[in-house]
């Protein structure tokens, strides 16, 4: 079996959450879904868990970061091309996110991000392929 990954993020409202997320593309698991969690569907093997920060709490014995103010984890997700990566961003900007740095241009790489409404930052990258 593919190992898979879970990322759990602490949200504010998750109703706010999913709608923004919804708005970038993701769809949602409703068997682990309740009014303190979801489960957001990435890939086949990739998932973040989304909850609301009270339930977020009963996993954890340090306090939450404030994303706003500090930066608790970087998510980088892969794209297939820098349109894709472009169009995520306006996606996130339109839903209330908001755009993070400016666009990278590194060559074999390009790669720009956005904040959700919490503060978390989502790095967005497309590997290009380059001449042998």
């Amino acid at each position: 079996m593919p190992r898979q990954i879970f990322v759990n993020l602490p949200v504010k409202d998750l109703d706010a959450s999913v709608k923004f997320f919804t708005a970038l593309g993701f769809a949602f698991n409703p068997q682990f879904t309740d009014e303190n969690a979801t489960s957001m569907i990435v890939a086949d093997d990739i998932f973040v868990m989304l909850l609301v920060e009270p339930y977020f709490r009963t996993f954890i014995d340090k306090p939450l970061a404030d994303a706003h103010a500090q930066t608790e984890v970087l998510v980088c997700l892969s794209c297939d091309s820098d349109a894709e990566v472009d169009d995520l961003v306006a996606k996130a900007v339109a839903a209330g996110g908001k755009a993070h740095r400016t666009p990278q241009d590194h060559g074999f790489m390009y790669g720009h991000g956005f904040e959700d409404p919490d503060g978390h930052v989502w790095e967005l990258v497309h590997m290009r392929e380059m001449p042998a």
